[in-house]
C-alpha cells in the first residue's frame, strides 16, 4: 500500500504533491483530535465511576454511623432503666427485711392489749377460775392471729416419732403395747410457717 503510494506520489507533479500532502496532515490532525478526545473522554469516564463508588462508600458509612447511634441511644436507655429497677428492687427489699414483720406486728398488738387489762384485773381479782378463762381467751385468740400468719402447730399427741416434725429427747417404756414407738409426751411445742418448721416438737418416746 505505501509502495503504490510512493509510486503514486512520485508521479504527480509538485502542485498535486503539496495538495495531497496537505489533505493528509489535515487527516492526521483530525485523527489526532479524535483520539485527544476519546482519551479525555475514557479519563472522565473513569473519574465518574471511581466517584461513583466514593459516594456508595460515603453513604454506606453514613447509615452505619446511623445504626450505630441508633444501638448507642438503645443501649443508653436500657441502661439506665436497668439502673433504676436495680435501684428500686434494692430499696424495696431493705423495706421488706426492715418492715416485713409489720402486718404480723400489729395483729398481735390486739393480744398485747388484752394482756395488759388482764394483769390489771389479777392485781384485785379473788376468783381463779374466771382469771384463768381470761388468759385462755387470749391464748386462743392469739393462736388464731399466729394461724392467719400460717403459722401451725405440730401434733404430737400419740402420733409415731417423724424426725422431719419431732426431737426425741427422752425414751421411756410405753405403758401399752399399741403406743410403742409413738410419741407419749410433749415438753416443748413445735410449729411451722406455711409448712415449713421453724421449730421442732421435743417430745418423748415410748419403747
Amino acid at each position: 500500500m505505501k509502495i503504490k503510494s510512493f509510486l503514486k506520489h512520485k508521479n504527480m507533479n509538485p502542485k498535486e504533491k503539496e495538495n495531497i500532502n496537505e489533505e493528509e496532515v489535515k487527516s492526521e490532525t483530525i485523527q489526532d483530535e479524535v483520539a485527544e478526545n476519546e482519551e479525555f473522554q475514557e479519563e472522565n469516564t473513569q473519574e465518574e465511576v471511581i466517584l461513583t463508588e466514593e459516594q456508595k462508600l460515603a453513604n454506606e458509612l453514613e447509615e452505619a454511623n446511623k445504626v450505630i447511634e441508633d444501638q448507642k441511644d438503645k443501649y443508653l436507655r436500657l441502661s439506665a432503666e436497668f439502673d433504676n429497677y436495680r435501684k428500686r428492687t434494692m430499696k424495696e427489699k431493705v423495706e421488706l427485711i426492715l418492715n416485713g414483720s409489720e402486718k404480723t406486728i400489729s395483729s398481735v398488738l390486739p393480744v398485747v392489749d388484752d394482756f395488759e387489762r388482764a394483769l390489771k384485773n389479777m392485781a384485785t381479782a379473788t376468783d381463779v377460775a374466771a382469771v384463768r378463762e381470761g388468759v385462755e381467751l387470749i391464748y386462743n385468740k392469739f393462736m388464731s392471729v399466729l394461724a392467719q400468719d400460717g403459722v401451725k402447730v405440730i401434733e404430737t399427741k400419740e402420733q409415731p416419732l417423724d424426725t422431719d416434725y419431732h426431737e426425741a429427747i427422752a425414751v421411756i417404756p410405753a405403758p401399752d403395747e399399741a403406743l410403742k414407738g409413738k410419741i407419749l409426751d410433749c415438753v416443748q411445742t413445735g410449729y411451722t410457717l406455711n409448712d415449713k418448721v421453724i421449730r421442732h416438737a421435743k417430745v418423748v418416746v415410748g419403747e
